[in-house]
């Protein structure tokens, strides 16, 4: 059992969070658990926001542009941990060869047993879709953790689907989320290619795939685009730390553009960045960071004026919508899942709770990878 004191909910003002068997059990202005056991943190002057979601993580490092010792590592625990993030998506990217979905799924079942929210996605760049059964309808409707697929769109590293290649994996997906009451979506890997969001404008025009199938992720780079596919009630995915750090001054434009709702953000951590000339030659290359989803939530509080509450729900309830997992995810509320970040005065992150467990408090870590 946890009871967490006079912690600051926004509009709500301060209350205490009892949580136990990994739920929130109540919200009260003063909850007492008598002479039962419990773990008792004093949050005064603190702030509570749900636990992050990130649903754009390349849990087993991503990378090999520019060959293979430009493979970027796996993921480590403590740094979702110290990231806030409490719940994860994992994916393939450019190689979908030497890192499998196999390899994607293992990892997903470690962190699970580690103590996160882990989920993940078959497929990767390329089409057809690398599977685990052959099949990303059977993948998504069978093995528990696979939510949806990735493909690329718009870029030179894309396998260059067709009208009817998109058409028949987002179906595929549609279906096997149907059949497993799951997400069942496209993440969509948009490059800066001549095509833009063109193909899923055209395929909406004219078949009946819900617009919802479709995730297009990295939208800083497709930025109109994405706004004219929010507002026909699509998803737009921004990615934290790209754009030459001009993240927050999307999102800000992003919500004053579109239905805030639809507005997503996620890292692409642990998978390569590398940059391209205009002869599409590698030039350099680096790695995401899961760091990056606070620090741009930061920014949009401390340097744009955008509220708290409003600030965090494109890593906290849009995200829990968008995959199917809300309420269980992406909320503070009595029967959610008890995944909660404690910010200090400065909004930096001091305690991370994932599923009523004690991940850090402090600033400290208490939870780390079993090889860390």
């Amino acid at each position: 059992m946890l009871l967490i004191k006079n912690v600051s909910m926004g509009d709500t003002g301060r209350r205490d969070i009892l949580a136990a068997g990994g739920k929130i059990l109540a919200i009260e202005p003063e909850l007492s658990c008598g002479t039962l056991p419990v773990k008792v943190i004093e949050a005064q002057g603190m702030r509570a926001i749900p636990g992050y979601l990130d649903q754009h993580v390349h849990v087993t490092g991503g990378g090999g542009e520019g060959g293979f010792s430009n493979r970027t590592p796996e993921l480590r625990l403590s740094s979702c941990i110290k990231a806030g993030v409490t719940t994860l998506v994992g994916l393939l990217g450019t190689d979908g060869t030497t890192r499998s979905v196999e390899n994607l799924l293992a990892k997903t079942k470690s962190l699970r047993e580690e103590g996160l929210s882990a989920y993940c996605l078959t497929g990767a760049y390329e089409y057809p879709s690398p599977t685990i059964t052959g099949s990303v309808k059977k993948d998504i409707m069978l093995i528990d953790e696979i939510i949806g697929v990735k493909v690329a769109l718009s870029d030179h590293r894309s396998f260059n689907l067709s009208k009817n290649d998109m058409v028949h994996l987002a179906s595929e997906a549609t279906m096997g989320g149907i059949l497993a009451n799951k997400a069942g979506a496209v993440c969509i890997h948009m490059g800066r290619g001549k095509r833009g969001l063109g193909l899923l404008f055209d395929i909406l025009k004219t078949e009946d795939v819900p617009i919802t199938t479709f995730r297009p992720t990295h939208v800083g780079k497709v930025f109109d685009d994405a706004i004219r596919f929010a507002k026909m009630g699509g998803y737009i995915d921004f990615t934290a730390g790209s754009e030459e750090d001009h993240t927050a001054d999307q999102l800000v434009k992003a919500f004053a553009a579109a239905p805030p709702d639809r507005i997503t953000l996620s890292t692409d951590s642990n998978g390569s960045a590398p940059i391209w000339n205009e002869k599409k030659e590698l030039c350099g290359i680096g790695i995401g960071k899961i760091s990056t989803l606070h620090e741009v939530i930061r920014r949009l509080v401390l340097e744009y004026g955008v509220p708290l509450g409003d600030a965090v729900k494109v890593s906290t309830e849009n995200v829990a919508r968008a995959l199917k997992l809300f309420p269980k995810k992406g909320t503070i509320a009595p029967g959610s899942d008890a995944d909660l970040i404690l910010l200090d005065d400065a909004l930096q992150i001091d305690s991370v709770i994932a599923g009523g467990q004690v991940m850090m408090q402090g600033k400290k870590l208490f939870v780390k990878g079993n090889f860390e």
